[in-house]
């Protein structure tokens, strides 16, 4: 099971797509952990406040890989690499997209949750 959600970046419609794939297609790409990317991100965005916010260059950098293979997943057509894609757009704020991208995420591991516990209480009958 998978969730989307369409986002506007630079005034057009993305497709995000997040699913049980998309940690294992993550890992394969960047060789790296995206559920401690998100929480480290989700830490350092205190409230969506640009001047409070711990961001450095390599949590931007984790935010464009993580947006960039939710939107690969939804979308197959996209460029190969995240820097082609990121070429398509004009500059945009991570302060916008990046706290869609985390409500998408905690979207999906709850359904994931509720699919595994209604499949448990099937196998307990």
């Amino acid at each position: 099971m998978s969730i989307t959600r369409k986002i506007e970046i630079d005034e057009r419609e993305v497709v995000f797509k997040a699913s049980a794939a998309t940690p294992r297609i993550y890992r394969l790409k960047f060789q790296r952990d995206i559920y401690n990317d998100l929480r480290l991100l989700e830490k350092s965005i205190n409230h969506n406040d640009e001047e409070e916010s711990g961001l450095d260059l390599f949590s931007l950098e984790m935010f464009e890989n993580i947006a960039y293979i939710m939107a690969k997943h939804a979308d197959p057509s996209i460029p190969n690499t995240p820097e082609d894609w990121l070429d398509e757009f004009n500059t945009f704020s991570i302060y916008q997209v990046l706290p869609q991208l985390i409500e998408l995420w905690g979207l999906n591991v709850q359904t994931e949750i509720e699919a595994k516990k209604k499949f448990g209480q099937q196998i307990g009958k």
